[in-house]
């Protein structure tokens, strides 16, 4: 089991790519927090890892809360004794062209993304090192981390901002043996793209198949979704690698949409 005895703390985990993520790390031998917003669907997702065998704890947890983010950290640490892996997947999508984001749209947007990414961050950074054992962070970025596309001026901007913190954070963490990275999947089909379908498809003016087919799956090699598993194997990858060799990098899974 590549993740024995380690504690992941995962956000955004009660559905889609974060859940996926937890029920890989709880099959490799990790200890996980399912954090989420919904506190019913962390636990959900939580005794979904016990039923099969695996170690969870459901938390309820508002990335853009200060306050939220340090209790959680600090349940898990008092449940699991520590933090070897952070995992800040917490994300959401709104569609406009730019002129039609209202501002308050605008800070949620990076207020989610960006400000979530921090205060996880900050929050378990002092317990990767206090630990003597180092740890691993990962963010969940975008192939628009690398890649801008129309309508989605915030969500960009947010993404490009995590590969930033990422190099900042494994410049600083490399002493203690904290490493840092960022997954940058492609479309995964998950309800959050699920949602952009109709919302492209009204606005570009074209139908929801062109919007799949034209839009999101267009620059791919093969016309297919990157999967929840494919980012997975990542977010395991980016936890088990064992030293500084691999840290302060972004990785796209996205079938060849962007090719660095």
């Amino acid at each position: 089991m590549r993740l024995k005895d380690k504690v992941a703390i995962v956000t955004g985990a009660a559905s889609g790519i974060g859940k996926e993520i937890a029920l890989t790390y709880a099959r490799e031998g990790a200890r996980v927090a399912v954090a989420d917003l919904d506190k019913g669907a962390a636990d959900a997702a939580a005794g979904e890892i016990r039923a099969a065998g695996g170690q969870a704890l459901g938390i309820a947890m508002d990335v853009t809360s200060e306050q939220a983010v340090n209790d959680g950290v600090a349940a898990v640490v008092a449940a699991f004794g520590g933090v070897d892996v952070l995992v800040s997947n917490a994300g959401i999508q709104i569609v406009h062209p730019l002129e039609e984001f209202s501002y308050a749209e605008w800070k949620k947007m990076l207020a989610i993304h960006l400000d979530g990414a921090f205060l996880t961050t900050r929050a378990c950074l002092p317990r990767m090192y206090g630990s003597g054992r180092g740890g691993s962070i990962i963010y969940m970025g975008s192939v628009h981390s690398k890649e801008a596309s129309v309508l989605k001026a915030p969500y960009v901007t947010a993404k490009h901002g995590l590969i930033g913190l990422a190099k900042g954070v494994a410049k600083e963490g490399a002493k203690h043996g904290v490493r840092a990275n960022v997954i940058c999947p492609g479309f995964v089909r998950t309800p959050l793209v699920e949602k952009q379908i109709p919302q492209q498809a009204k606005t570009l003016g074209i139908s929801e198949q062109d919007v799949v087919k034209k839009v999101m799956l267009k620059d791919t090699v093969d016309g297919e979704f990157t999967t929840v598993a494919d980012v997975a194997e990542v977010a395991l990858l980016f936890a088990s690698f064992p030293s500084n060799a691999l840290t302060g990098q972004s990785l796209v899974v996205s079938h060849g949409w962007f090719m660095q």
